[in-house]
């Protein structure tokens, strides 16, 4: 082993390593998780509560993806939205002009999203900072203004009108209210499983590396320029999922899919949630739901609530509620040893 090798290998801890049967356990965590929700219907008949869930499913995909560029990366994207956008209008118009099974029409919005996000990727991230952060942002307004200006491909600022076929596939029939709902969750279990082991990989801890001190990862020989790039376009992929199911759920797609409100919703929800905790984006993400479902039906003014929400998470809390809570939890454990 080269001197290099050997300095690269010693930055990863061995307590870092992650044995297999971790691994089987995030597996056993994931089914759990997905046969609860499964048979929540067999048992809660609202379908308001059904509607939450699959929007939490979307927005969940969606913050998470932006997070392992946030939170693992260190890549704040203002533009992340535009792959929310682009995968419910990529779903919605290959179901309407070709009329392909709904997974042919999926695994197709997968491929048009990863070449434009290769695109797109292999410009921003060789940029840094808060140059990165407006050039996301830009091309966000790019493809947001091609949506509204490509009337006759995108229904312009009308979105796409005359709503999502959605034949069955392998006895899925998702115009049934029960089995949208269980793909989504299926969905979202598998996007937030990957996701977990992404950041949990040796890749992912390659992706810590490059947070913290871009410079010396590039010193000890990781091509951090790849790295950033392939992290880019897989947090796009899982984006673009959750934009899917989000024009499933509303049989169409809107301009404000790819707008850069979208964006600022996934930053606010990774600020709610926090960024330090894999889960603290789904956290994020139901208290946000939650705040607008409340909030709107109780006030006009959800304005002045948002910002008072965001004035405590900025400076009482000054971190993400997951992250206030696993440093809490902490601090109780070494309280008493510390006595000791």
């Amino acid at each position: 082993m080269t001197e290099l090798q050997a300095e690269r290998a010693a930055m990863v801890p061995r307590s870092q390593a992650r044995p297999q049967r971790w691994r089987y356990l995030d597996v056993s965590i994931a089914l759990a998780a997905f046969l609860v929700l499964a048979m929540l219907p067999m048992f809660i008949g609202s379908k308001a509560l059904l509607d939450f869930v699959i929007r939490c499913s979307a927005f969940g995909l969606f913050a998470t993806s932006l997070n392992l560029l946030v939170g693992f990366t260190g890549m704040v994207s203002f533009g992340h939205g535009m792959f929310f956008g682009l995968g419910a209008y990529s779903f919605g118009l290959i179901m309407q002009r070709t009329g392909v099974p709904v997974p042919v029409a999926f695994v197709a919005t997968l491929v048009i999203t990863t070449i434009v996000a290769a695109v797109i990727g292999a410009i921003c991230v060789r940029l840094k900072e808060i140059y990165f952060a407006f050039v996301t942002l830009a091309f966000q307004m790019l493809i947001h203004s091609t949506i509204l200006s490509w009337v006759s491909l995108t229904g312009g600022d009308q979105g796409l009108r005359g709503g999502i076929p959605r034949p069955a596939f392998f006895g899925i029939d998702l115009t049934n209210h029960v089995h949208l709902y269980i793909t989504s969750c299926a969905l979202l279990v598998t996007g937030l499983l990957l996701m977990r082991q992404i950041a949990q990989s040796p890749f992912g801890y390659t992706l810590r590396m490059i947070r913290d001190n871009a410079n010396r990862a590039s010193f000890v020989g990781i091509d951090v320029w790849r790295a950033k790039l392939t992290i880019f376009v897989l947090a796009a992929l899982f984006a673009s999922t959750g934009g899917v199911i989000m024009a499933l759920f509303v049989s169409g797609a809107y301009p404000e899919f790819a707008y850069w409100t979208i964006s600022g919703e996934g930053i606010f929800i990774n600020m709610l949630g926090g960024v330090t905790t894999f889960l603290g984006p789904m956290v994020g993400t139901v208290l946000l739901l939650i705040l607008n479902d409340t909030v709107t039906r109780m006030t006009e003014y959800y304005g002045i609530v948002l910002g008072i929400v965001i004035l405590f998470f900025a400076i009482g809390l000054r971190k993400g509620l997951m992250d206030f809570a696993v440093e809490w939890y902490a601090q109780r454990r070494s309280g008493p040893a510390e006595r000791g």
